[in-house]
């Protein structure tokens, strides 16, 4: 019998594309030159935004003693940290309905409606949470910050929500099976199996929504009460009177926030090897 020798096929590389590393590199430049320049500049001993006159932690310094900023600071922390519990809790229970289930009609209809925060512009919904809330607001005078955490939590259930439906997905379910062949309750094989699996998952969808309602403008703007300003919308009313550059090292510190937080969330949901 003759036998016909194949060449093995040339397996497709974007790598190989002609321009593909210039065409990265300059992406990469328009995306983090502005960013190195803005933390930069946050180092200048001068008050120029354009000129550079040494080396100096002179603004760092000055926001750390700038009370305006504390408030604004300590504001979005609270309002953070109960954003991104209340809407991780949410968000596991959505998971769990929408993974730990048989399929059922409307189930994925119910996946967008969760998500529809990300589809849709974020202005739409910060408009329809002002009409709401303007309306409880004159039917009850209450003007507390429980109307900036619903609203944050609200936005923030989808970010929470896809790290810890993916974990779920990956999640073998052979242990959870074999815990109710045991007779385990539910209850009780979701607090002693799924839940500690989960947990990478809940971690990171928690941070996650920590990070963005602590960076959320849009939404705060339009839903804060007088004498609630965040930290990034107290930025911007700073931006809309004078620009200095302790604006630069305010948001170098947030921007330091966000990398540590994502880097985080990486080394959570890293698989290991």
């Amino acid at each position: 019998m003759s036998s016909s020798i194949v060449s093995p096929k040339k397996l497709f590389s974007i790598y190989k594309l002609p321009g593909f590393t210039f065409i990265a590199i300059t992406c990469f430049v328009m995306l983090y030159a502005p960013i190195m320049i803005l933390v930069g500049y946050s180092f200048n001993e001068g008050s120029s935004l354009a000129l550079w006159e040494g080396l100096s932690l002179r603004w760092y310094y000055s926001a750390w003693q700038n009370e305006a900023v504390k408030d604004a600071t300590l504001l979005s922390l609270i309002i953070a940290l109960q954003a991104s519990l209340y809407s991780t809790v949410l968000a596991t229970m959505a998971a769990l309905g929408t993974t730990r289930t048989r399929a059922y009609r409307g189930q994925t209809a119910i996946y967008a409606m969760i998500n529809q925060p990300l589809m849709v512009p974020e202005i739409v919904t910060a408009v329809a949470l002002l009409i709401v809330f303007a309306t409880i607001k004159q039917a009850t005078g209450y003007q507390g910050l429980s109307f900036l955490v619903i609203a944050h939590t609200a936005f923030c259930v989808p970010f929470a929500y896809l790290p810890i439906r993916a974990r779920l997905e990956d999640m073998d379910r052979s242990l959870e099976i074999a815990a109710a062949d045991l007779y385990a309750t539910p209850w009780r094989c979701f607090r002693r199996v799924t839940l500690p699996l989960l947990l990478p998952g809940i971690l990171a969808g928690a941070m996650l929504a920590f990070v963005i309602s602590l960076d959320d403008v849009v939404i705060t703007e339009f839903v804060k009460s007088a004498g609630q300003d965040t930290l990034p919308t107290f930025m911007l009313g700073q931006i809309r009177r004078v620009i200095t550059p302790e604006m630069n090292a305010i948001a170098s510190a947030l921007l330091a926030v966000s990398v540590l937080m994502v880097s985080l969330i990486f080394l959570i949901n890293r698989k290991k090897t």
